[in-house]
């Protein structure tokens, strides 16, 4: 009985899976009882089977008296005097059968109709199918001719991923479509932007937590202080500047060979190979000779500092931001190529000058004895003493010193130890803060220092404290992954002075 009941229980809930149900609107006619009513007398009759009233002895002769709602002997066993489960009979099978093959052999004709679809298609667009997969189509392509009756079991297509993603589609791991406080922030910053007169101080504040991809490069441009915040003197600006630049170029580029600047111009030709060799943009011959002129006329143009080891890194976020403004594939593997001469003349004066802004600010770290690293070292050093005493004292018992983990640091700026992409991102804010680069870093720098605390301290060894440039031990770079602090479990970096927090500073990383 209580097999019984539960096959019943099926039978009576017409709204639960496995009920069979006429379906309107279909390819196929609904069912016509007068078709069907002798078919069902006679096949209730034959179909009727007994139950079992063993009562189950094993899981499996329990499993196959307690058939769930997909067994397709419950259908055979059902009741048919209701009109809603209701059986074709043979005639009607037979008719349906036939309409099935017709619709498939009209079918066959649409192929030729997409294959004329795909030849309108640019080349550069098109997706080359190697040999194997033009095997699995034809086999494919066989086997539904020979068996049309059959149950294709076909394997999922593939989807078809370009070879180059855009920036706007990926976010280093596939971006999401833009949510709606993303797009009422790029509003704001648009309405910022186009105003007469740009309020700096209100773009700086909307800047802190990141600038969206699409203004970024004008923003850029106002924050370096590149750009003037009224907006009818910005394109003569823009124009006044580019002619300016290229103006140092036709009166300086060609002493590179003279004998008081080749060994300038020698470190610079031998430094621009290796900055970022990883990504390919800037192992482009054409890109290389726009960040030779850049950093040669810079460094005569600045003879206290001269060009130093590591401004070629200055350069390159400069040049993918505003890059970026006129390539919306993925800027790291473009081909600058395809951009006219007046683009790329456009991109290299702006690089130069926003480059100068920022090292006006940080010249002393390049100048004789770098005094500026020197002092900021030891101001890191401070800091570290004050807000985790702990750490501080684990770096003097196994005698490591600051200059020789944070020098690249100051230097470079954190560039070695992250990924592009979060360098520009921390730029959004090194830019929205007074003394960004300078200062503000040293927090950052600090705020590296808390984060990986415990595994600092569970070192107990000179080799493996100490962060050399000679890299193999845990970086920045590393470990961007797990940059993830809570605003409310923040440091006070300032010793409670009411400075920024880790938590404040971590989470940029992340965006």
């Amino acid at each position: 009985m209580a097999a019984e009941n539960s096959k019943q229980f099926w039978k009576r809930s017409a709204k639960l899976p496995g009920s069979i149900q006429p379906v309107y609107g279909a390819q196929h006619p609904p069912l016509d009882p007068r078709l069907t009513k002798n078919f069902i007398k006679e096949r209730s009759k034959v179909n009727t089977v007994p139950l079992k009233n063993k009562k189950a002895s094993s899981f499996h002769e329990f499993a196959r008296n307690t058939s769930d709602a997909w067994d397709i002997g419950d259908d055979e066993e059902e009741d048919f005097s209701s009109p809603s489960f209701q059986t074709l009979n043979s005639k009607v099978a037979l008719a349906t059968a036939a309409q099935v093959l017709e619709n498939h052999s009209k079918l066959r004709v649409k192929p030729e109709r997409s294959q004329s679809t795909t030849s309108d298609v640019p080349a550069s667009y098109k997706v080359i199918k190697s040999s194997s997969d033009a095997q699995l189509s034809r086999n494919s392509s066989d086997t539904c001719l020979r068996n049309p009756l059959h149950k294709q079991q076909s394997l999922p297509l593939r989807p078809i991923i370009p070879l180059v993603a855009r920036i706007s589609d990926q976010n280093a791991s596939g971006a999401p479509p833009m949510t709606v406080r993303e797009k009422t922030r790029l509003e704001k910053f648009r309405q910022l932007l186009s105003s007469h007169n740009t309020d700096l101080d209100e773009l700086r504040k909307c800047s802190w937590p990141g600038v969206p991809r699409e203004v970024r490069p004008i923003t850029w441009r106002l924050l370096s202080g590149y750009l003037p915040a009224n907006t009818e003197r910005r394109k003569l600006t823009l124009q006044r500047k580019r002619e300016e630049y290229f103006g140092f170029i036709e009166q300086y580029y060609d002493s590179r060979n003279e004998e008081h600047h080749q060994d300038t111009y020698r470190q610079i030709h031998i430094d621009i190979p290796r900055t970022n060799p990883l990504i390919p943009l800037f192992q482009q011959p054409l890109v290389q000779e726009i960040f030779e002129r850049i950093l040669f006329i810079w460094a005569i143009r600045h003879p206290a500092s001269g060009y130093v080891q590591g401004i070629n890194d200055l350069v390159t976020p400069f040049f993918v931001v505003f890059l970026s403004e006129y390539v919306e594939e993925d800027v790291e593997n473009f081909d600058v190529t395809n951009l006219s001469q007046d683009v790329l003349r456009s991109i290299e004066a702006d690089s130069f000058w926003c480059m100068s802004k920022l090292l006006d600010g940080i010249q002393d770290n390049y100048t004789f004895a770098q005094p500026g690293i020197q002092k900021k070292v030891k101001a890191l050093e401070e800091l570290v003493s004050r807000i985790d005493e702990q750490v501080h004292n684990h770096f003097r018992r196994y005698e490591v010193e600051y200059l020789q983990f944070a020098f690249r640091w100051m230097n470079n700026l954190l560039m070695r130890e992250l990924p592009l992409r979060c360098t520009i991102r921390l730029w959004d804010t090194y830019q929205s803060e007074p003394e960004g680069f300078s200062h503000f870093h040293l927090y950052v720098c600090a705020a590296f220092l808390i984060k990986w605390r415990k595994e600092i301290l569970d070192e107990e060894d000179f080799q493996t404290v100490g962060v050399d440039e000679g890299g193999g031990r845990e970086t920045a770079q590393q470990a961007v992954g797990v940059l993830q602090v809570r605003h409310e479990d923040g440091l006070d970096l300032d010793g409670g002075s009411g400075g920024v927090t880790s938590g404040q500073i971590l989470p940029i990383f992340c965006e």
